[in-house]
């Protein structure tokens, strides 16, 4: 991550991060790029693996009930991690809960109705809200599900071979998924009990019926039903002109051509402007009936080598998958490109991003990768391990290579005050002039080769919270630059708070009291909570991560909520985020636990 300040406001395409896996303290480098099989992730702390009754490849519809649940928080300190990449297999709940098999229709708390139509793209706007219910409406389908997909035909294998981005649903998920979507619904009080496992394409309609204001006058038995398919993708093309609108391209499984193209008509309306062909077993909807008919018989996305080599690396595209070539879609920005910024972007005209999300009965993750960025980093980065910080924290963020991405990337920061505006130029000059501070190699320093921060929860709601931060830097450099900025500070009149500093091997420790940060620097515990190992599966290959215990904060949200509100913010356990590169990847996972 990288930030740019334009009289106060983030800007709209901020620099990204390079990211580089490394080694650490002597540890031996683990080769990204071996992927596992999709849901082979160990038992943390033993070596073998449970199956889902037996070896399983990825694609393959397991038999559920017959995974036996990896026992997180079964891992001591100081064994091996998981390689980065490996997940657990999807979809298995761990211990059943009171209410799971209750079924029934399922009330997702969808948007508002859709603006009404105007000239011929209304249709557009009752399938970007569909799509909408399904992603976020009211906190059950709203984690989509993740699942190991049946046979059949893709969207990606009819969709034109053109196309700049690309997003898949699959609308009937395996029994797995399906159970753990049944597990997660029950969490929520506002879907408990009325999710149906025997038919989400039904429940998804119901909800979008009810709560959305669209589909009025459709009957889902007779006019959906007897023809919708399990799944749904949709791309974005180039435009059909230099400077045009770019193009699209949706592309519904059906059952049935002669009752899709009814059911199709009613949804759309009469008024509704669409282009509606077919291939293999799938509707092709588009703007016009011209391109409907070209896209139907012209190249695929299954056929672009790019997106192939995409989808391969990600091992496994879960049940909403994501894809997009950032070289063809800065093409689409063109001019609007800022020209301080085009440096960064040309380093990623050969990238590109896939990812997927995915479910488990105790958590939601989005995971995926950023492919062929020419972000490079010199040597081995330190890894942002939080492992070893205290067991009572209660949130932490770690960075690498701050240091190096702030070196490297100074004159476009430089060029992007200058276009901010005078006043910003003014404000760094004086700073640096006031601090005796030389750019950018003393903020490197102070950024150093990692920087952790971190809060304990315990004392969060003191006059003195335990709050503090470690530097992988030259240690006595950056005390004192410190010292130079404190002093600045004070001989302004502005009161500095008194800060503890601890320097180590490598490390500069800063924290709000003596004990904290000897606390920090000691080895800690964190890396043993089962919530911390399930959050973050992969901490010790990371070289970026956040994690947050929203158990031991939610005392100061939980009071302002109430009902249920209050409820459901009871639901959410933890929230975890990591990534990590090899060469030109950079491997992302987030998750969120609930209770």
């Amino acid at each position: 991550m990288a930030y740019r300040w334009e009289q106060g406001q983030q800007p709209e395409n901020p620099p990204t991060m390079p990211l580089q896996s490394g080694q650490q303290y002597g540890q031996q480098q683990p080769q990204y790029g071996q992927q596992p099989q999709y849901g082979q992730q160990p038992q943390y702390g033993q070596p073998q693996q449970p199956q889902y009754g037996g070896q399983q490849q990825y694609g393959q519809q397991p038999q559920y009930g017959q995974q036996q649940q990896p026992q997180y928080g079964q891992q001591q300190y100081g064994q091996q991690q998981p390689q980065y990449g490996q997940q657990p297999q999807y979809g298995a709940p761990a211990q059943p809960q009171p209410g799971w098999h209750q079924q029934g229709p399922v009330d997702f708390g969808g948007p508002a109705e859709p603006p009404a139509k105007k000239g011929g793209r209304g249709w557009i706007v009752a399938i970007a809200a569909a799509l909408a219910v399904i992603l976020l409406g009211g906190g059950a389908y709203a984690v989509v599900s993740s699942g190991i997909l049946g046979g059949g035909t893709q969207p990606h294998e009819v969709l034109p071979g053109n196309s700049v981005g690309y997003v898949r649903f699959d609308l009937n998920p395996d029994a797995g998924q399906k159970a753990a979507l049944l597990a997660i619904s029950n969490k929520f009080t506002v879907t408990k009990g009325k999710y149906s496992e025997e038919n989400p394409r039904k429940s998804i309609f119901d909800a979008i019926q009810k709560d959305s204001g669209g589909l009025k006058g459709i009957d889902y038995a007779k006019d959906v039903e007897p023809w919708l398919g399990d799944r749904l993708g949709a791309a974005v093309l180039p435009p059909a002109q230099a400077g045009g609108e770019p193009g699209f391209a949706v592309a519904v499984q059906v059952s049935d051509q002669e009752a899709a193209k009814a059911g199709i008509a009613k949804l759309i309306g009469k008024d509704g402007e669409y282009g509606l062909a077919f291939r293999d077993d799938y509707a092709i909807l588009t703007d016009t009936q011209a391109n409907a008919d070209k896209y139907a018989t012209g190249s695929r996305l299954s056929e672009n080598a790019k997106y192939t080599a995409d989808l391969a690396a990600l091992d496994g595209d879960g049940v909403l998958s994501f894809w997009a070539d950032f070289g063809k879609v800065m093409d689409l920005a063109g001019e609007t490109i800022p020209a301080e910024q085009k440096a960064m972007a040309d380093q990623l005209k050969n990238a590109s991003l896939i990812g997927a999300l995915r479910f488990d009965s105790g958590f939601a993750e989005l995971t995926g990768m950023v492919r062929g960025a020419d972000f490079k980093t010199e040597g081995d980065l330190v890894k942002a391990d939080l492992t070893k910080l205290p067991a009572t924290t209660a949130g932490a963020v770690s960075i690498s290579g701050l240091d190096q991405m702030i070196t490297k990337y100074w004159g476009i920061y430089e060029k992007s005050l200058t276009a901010a505006g005078p006043e910003a130029t003014q404000m760094i000059e004086s700073f640096k002039q006031q601090a005796g501070l030389t750019l950018p190699d003393d903020l490197a320093t102070l950024l150093g080769k990692n920087l952790t921060v971190v809060a304990d929860a315990e004392g969060l709601d003191s006059d003195k919270p335990k709050v503090g931060l470690r530097i992988a830097t030259d240690p006595g450099k950056a005390q004192a630059l410190l010292d130079k900025i404190q002093k600045m500070i004070s001989d302004t009149g502005t009161a500095v708070p008194e800060l503890a500093k601890v320097p180590g091997d490598g490390v500069l420790t800063i924290a709000s009291s003596e004990e904290y940060a000897k606390a920090l620097n000691a080895e800690g515990a964190l890396g043993d909570s089962e919530t911390f190992q399930t959050a973050i599966p992969s901490a010790g290959e990371a070289t970026y991560a956040i994690f947050v215990d929203l158990d031991k904060v939610e005392k100061f949200y939980l009071k302002s909520l109430e009902g249920d509100a209050k409820a459901n913010a009871e639901v959410l356990r933890a929230v975890g985020i990591s990534s990590a590169q090899t060469d030109d990847t950079t491997s992302f996972s987030l998750r969120v636990l609930f209770n």
